[in-house]
């Protein structure tokens, strides 16, 4: 059900309504592109079944879809018949055109040729632990992910996030794990890092299905090299890449995992995806904080000065600081659940 994990703080105000939430995102269903709309998005079933809730509630988590439609026009076409129009002007009026009218004809060949254009869609899950106070998008993106949060945060009302910070960078950290050769409790390092350099040669360093527990890897350290990717499993459970952003990417869930939710048989489509939601939310519902330790725990916030969440793309255009959706003093951080 994840694959990506981008990890928000929900402030203590807000409190998880199921319906609220399936009436906001009502008014913000998926509608596919017009004939010369560039890209749309909007809420869809997470069951991918037609008339089913906007918001799907598994073990007391809330489960939601956000779907992506674009129009693919390259630049290269859209030039080509920019050309073609320029050529015509030029030819009746004796006068290349300037630089307002190349911006009208740039305009022109987008509206002839975006109802031809082939459209690619997507989709992504989001997930609310509202006991924990947590925002999670299955993101491969930081501005992907605060796209999403945006979004949300317009249409609920009262909702205000910040992005999870630790005490600890996890550049820093990754730095001391492969210095030290030492993983944090509860996890292993595997085979797979990225370490850059800091200066202006900005090397980079990658490896991949290799130890990395080797003097080699440690003298790359020595020499100032930081890691910004270390891919990790926990318990032999999860495994995952961390990325020095506190991004988690590459998420699987490991054998002794997946046997236990197949013990029971095939079942049904819809016994699959509460088995599934129940199976990954449970299982990162105690990988989190895990990981929020091992970067130190979580930094808090003084009342007030709200952690920023980066801006959103104009399409999902709000105030971000924190987001929230409805005016009011900024959002404060209290002590983390765990």
């Amino acid at each position: 059900m994840f694959k990506n994990l981008t990890v928000y703080r929900i402030g203590p105000d807000w409190k998880a309504d199921a319906r609220a939430i399936e009436t906001a995102l009502d008014k913000q269903r998926f509608v596919p592109c017009g004939a010369t709309q560039q890209e749309s998005s909007g809420w869809v079933e997470p069951r991918g079944e037609a008339h089913a809730p906007l918001v799907e509630v598994v073990d007391g988590q809330l489960i939601l879809k956000l779907k992506f439609e674009k129009r693919l026009l390259p630049g290269s076409v859209v030039k080509e018949r920019m050309d073609e129009i320029a050529e015509q002007i030029e030819h009746q009026t004796g006068r290349k055109p300037g630089k307002k009218q190349t911006k009208e004809i740039k305009e022109q060949a987008l509206l002839e040729l975006l109802p031809m254009a082939f459209t690619k869609r997507s989709a992504l899950m989001v997930w609310i632990a509202p006991k924990e106070r947590l925002l999670v998008v299955d993101a491969g993106s930081q501005g992907r992910a605060d796209e999403v949060v945006a979004l949300l945060v317009k249409a609920i009302d009262g909702l205000a996030v910040s992005h999870l910070q630790t005490e600890l960078s996890p550049a820093s950290a990754m730095t001391g794990w492969l210095g030290t050769g030492e993983p944090p409790y509860n996890f292993v390092i595997d085979r797979e890092c990225e370490l850059k350099s800091p200066d202006e040669m900005k090397s980079v360093v990658r490896y991949a299905r290799h130890p990395l527990d080797t003097e080699e890897v440690k003298q790359h350290i020595t020499q100032g090299k930081v890691p910004t990717r270390v891919a990790m499993s926990w318990l032999d459970r999860v495994s995952f890449v961390l990325t020095e952003s506190l991004q988690v990417k590459k998420l699987a869930f490991l054998d002794v995992v997946l046997e236990a939710r197949d013990a029971g048989g095939k079942p049904s489509k819809d016994e699959a995806f509460d088995a599934d939601a129940a199976l990954a939310t449970g299982e990162l519902r105690r990988l989190i904080p895990d990981l929020v330790e091992a970067l130190g725990g979580e930094l808090m916030q003084l009342p007030g000065s709200g952690a920023r969440v980066a801006e959103a793309p104009p399409v999902a255009a709000v105030a971000t600081e924190p987001v929230k959706a409805s005016s009011g003093a900024g959002a404060e951080e209290s002590e983390a659940p765990w």
